[in-house]
């Protein structure tokens, strides 16, 4: 393969996606885990299924960094998972003492290299590994409006029996319960959903695309979603490496855009080779840009709570 990817973290959703990346042939993938054994046999088992997939893609796994070194993309998934009872804030410094670490290690040996953040709380997560890599923005961003805007999607399309491809939307802010959906932007074939939904139905899928997370934490009693978000990595990285200029909502660090500065909030933005490549820009109602700059209130106030 002519790119590499770095997994860091061999659970659910660390694993799914690293075993997605390599049956789209995106990437050879190397997956690490604190658990060396556990990364190394889940990789073993991946690869036991590549003559019957029929991809050729390699997948290693391990405890070790070094095979990482020259990743073109590093998704971080590593960190405490949710559960039930347990909101995202619970978990941030425990989570910020594992990005931290990681993102040390993948920067020393990668220090060109894109980091997708996935590990909860989404926001601060992105802050710390901005600080630790010392990166520019462009190339650290999170995973977080690609799975909450796939949520709201799949509730439009069920609601109205509609192909799941003829649905668009975008859903802004923190990852997390002060989330924004914009239904005012959300069109099915083109169809504004406004016209196509009764307000009250919307905001129905409004809450529910909100704790969708919970909603997954709740059914499986232990660990959190892990299918989809997977996929959101994926696509996130896809468009990294084939340069597709998708654009697609992330958590990105705004400079003053949505009137935000020095947060990481999601926002659309354009994914391509060299990471975020544009920052979109909506114009936002009043309503819109109030319910935007609360959720930033609730990023704010994790980001001050990090460990110094």
């Amino acid at each position: 393969m002519d790119h590499k990817v770095t997994v860091v973290g061999a659970g659910h959703v660390g694993a799914t996606a690293a075993q997605r990346i390599a049956e789209a042939e995106l990437a050879d993938v190397v997956m690490v885990d604190i658990a060396a054994d556990l990364a190394t046999g889940k990789a073993l088992d991946m690869m036991e299924s590549a003559p019957v997939l029929g991809f050729n893609a390699k997948i290693t796994g391990g405890g070790d960094y070094d095979p990482t070194a020259g990743s073109d993309v590093c998704v971080i998934t590593a960190g405490l998972a949710r559960r039930p009872g347990m909101s995202r804030d619970d978990l941030l410094k425990k989570n910020a003492e594992i990005t931290a670490g990681v993102v040390r290690e993948l920067v020393e040996r990668s220090p060109e290299t894109i980091l997708v953040l996935v590990t909860n709380p989404l926001d601060a997560m992105c802050e710390v590994a901005r600080r630790v890599s010392d990166f520019p923005r462009e190339r650290v961003f999170g995973m977080a409006g690609v799975l909450d805007s796939a949520r709201m999607r799949w509730f439009i399309a069920d609601e109205l029996g509609v192909s799941v491809e003829d649905v668009d939307a975008f859903v802004l802010g923190g990852h997390g319960d002060t989330m924004v959906p914009l239904p005012r932007f959300a069109t099915v074939n083109g169809v504004p959903l406004p016209d196509l939904m009764a307000a009250d139905t919307i905001e129905a899928i409004n809450e529910r695309t909100r704790k969708g997370g919970a909603e997954i934490v709740n059914y499986y009693k232990e660990g959190s979603a892990y299918y989809a978000p997977s996929a959101a990595v994926v696509q996130m990285v896809a468009s990294v490496l084939r340069d597709k200029k998708k654009i697609l909502p992330c958590a990105a660090y705004l400079q003053g855009e949505y009137g935000l500065d020095g947060l990481f909030v999601g926002v659309p933005v354009k994914l391509g080779r060299a990471g975020i490549e544009e920052i979109v820009v909506l114009e936002l109602g009043e309503a819109e840009q109030a319910e935007l700059e609360r959720s930033a209130e609730a990023v704010r106030e994790l980001i001050e709570a990090l460990p110094a």
